[in-house]
């Protein structure tokens, strides 16, 4: 039977689909994290170590999703803390031998070390850095696999910072041979395809769209035998790092569900689902590191010599105030206004069979401000992060009583995220509530916070809250379906 031929490269371009996706999940974050970057850059020995421990997560999980090895995730969370370290390694927690694991994962952290240093060094991106990258990333690797001319699978040998000289034609699970694209094009292809971010670059694309369109641009061409996911992977983060943010790194655990899905949309000519993984990638990261602190107790002198400075620049301040009041009072007024709007829908679809009714405290109640002080605690615990306890909080509470006594509370919290001003999370949690034992507790139901800057204009954010405040509810009231029965 014959098979099936997908030809999936096109000549490379860069169409309006791609310019016109929404970047808005990393700009929402963006100036909260560009304010914290300088500060952290200048003081913090702990930013050092969490860029040291990205680097050695992307060497990690870039050959795990290429499948030139498995990794357990207990050493893998030790190696990317402490390091590759040969004794850190057990029977078990590879399925290759261990030399062999650690000349990948040391080829893949050089890489790694390499794009930060070609970003340092203000580096152009062209071809022959291209090919360089590849010949340091497959440098221990010796063979390819190949087809020949009647399909069958052999081994070839690699050759490194050197482009395919036979076809990539690998084989979909239905059956389908992917073909990308053919040798005798490659050079020409990879030579428009750098040309055109250049320019993209010079015109001010933003970093996400370039970074998702490269990445795709690039799997299309396959340009190398072999390795080309990882050179892919490498160069996207190379355009992010440029930007001031961060590796971009696909988890195990997302290449099927998110990853594989979101490139073979892009295939269809459909980016939006690619542009929206690579910038969830970067604000997991972000708020990563808006909670890492600006400086460790390392010395009495350092840490003097810092307080000291930060006590004479106390009534100097970094942002206009009003500005800030103003941003937050909006983020509570919209909020307010979306939960509103969600109550008198829900009336109408219940028809009288339940009592809904809003309350709330706002940011100048500072005597009730704190009513869920203790919840919110502990919800940032969950979810990792520092609740700046020190400065203005709110919260709206949502109210749905049902009958024979029972409500249920859907509260959303406004608070401070991290150890900055500037940086808001709008955070959900459940409470019941049995009205005829007066018995309260606050349920296990995770609801991921939502993050966001408002050191500038709430009004482009409003998208996204209005978005996190519906998909809260619909958990919400799934919750509730569930647990009445």
């Amino acid at each position: 039977m014959e098979r099936e031929i997908y030809r999936l490269w096109q000549p490379v371009k860069f169409s309006n689909t791609w310019k016109n996706c929404d970047t808005s999940i990393v700009e929402d974050i963006a100036p909260s994290w560009f304010k914290r970057r300088k500060l952290l850059t200048e003081n913090s020995t702990e930013y050092g170590a969490f860029l040291e421990q990205l680097k050695r997560e992307h060497a990690i999980e870039t050959g795990v999703i290429e499948r030139l090895y498995s990794l357990e995730t207990g050493i893998t969370e030790t190696f990317i803390k402490e390091g590759f370290v040969k004794s850190y390694l057990s029977y078990g927690d590879t399925n290759i031998p261990e030399k062999e694991l650690f000349n990948h994962l040391n080829d893949h952290l050089d890489a790694v070390n390499f794009i930060f240093d070609v970003v340092k060094e203000n580096r152009p991106l062209t071809v022959g850095f291209i090919k360089e990258l590849h010949h340091l990333v497959t440098r221990h690797q010796k063979h390819a696999e190949g087809r020949d001319q009647f399909g069958n699978r052999l081994k070839i040998e690699l050759l490194k910072g050197t482009y395919k000289v036979r076809e990539n034609n690998p084989t979909s699970v239905d059956g389908k041979v992917i073909m990308y694209c053919p040798p005798e094009h490659v050079a020409a292809e990879m030579d428009n395809l750098v040309n055109i971010f250049n320019q993209q670059f010079k015109k001010g694309v933003h970093c996400l769209i370039l970074s998702s369109w490269f990445h795709h641009a690039f799997t299309t061409i396959h340009p190398f035998q072999d390795g080309n996911g990882r050179v892919a992977r490498l160069l996207a983060s190379l355009i992010f790092i440029r930007s001031g943010y961060f590796p971009f790194t696909v988890l195990r655990q997302e290449a099927k569900v998110k990853y594989i899905e979101a490139l073979e949309k892009a295939d269809e000519g459909q980016p939006e689902l690619l542009v929206q993984y690579f910038g969830e990638v970067q604000k997991r990261n972000i708020q990563k590191a808006l909670n890492i602190k600006e400086i460790t107790a390392s010395s009495l002198e350092e840490v003097q010599k810092i307080l000291s400075k930060k006590l004479d620049n106390l009534e100097i301040p970094t942002i206009d105030q009003e500005k800030l009041d103003k941003n937050r009072l909006e983020v509570f007024d919209f909020s307010l206004k979306v939960l509103t709007n969600l109550k008198e829908n829900l009336e109408l679809n219940l028809n009288g069979g339940a009592k809904i009714s809003i309350q709330k405290v706002g940011f100048e109640n500072t005597k009730q401000q704190n009513k869920f002080y203790n919840q919110i605690v502990n919800y940032a615990k969950l979810n990792n992060y520092y609740f700046n306890r020190v400065l203005p909080k709110a919260w709206i509470c949502y109210e749905i009583k049902l009958s024979k006594g029972r409500t249920y509370k859907m509260i959303l919290h406004l608070h401070h995220y991290g150890y900055d001003n500037i940086t808001l999370a709008l955070g959900v949690f459940l409470i019941y509530k049995d009205e005829n034992s007066n018995f309260e507790t606050t349920l296990p139901y995770e609801i991921e916070p939502h993050v966001l800057s408002i050191e500038n204009q709430v009004k482009l954010k409003e998208k996204n809250i209005e978005k996190y405040l519906k998909s809260s509810m619909t958990k919400v009231l799934a919750q509730i379906v569930n647990e009445i029965g």
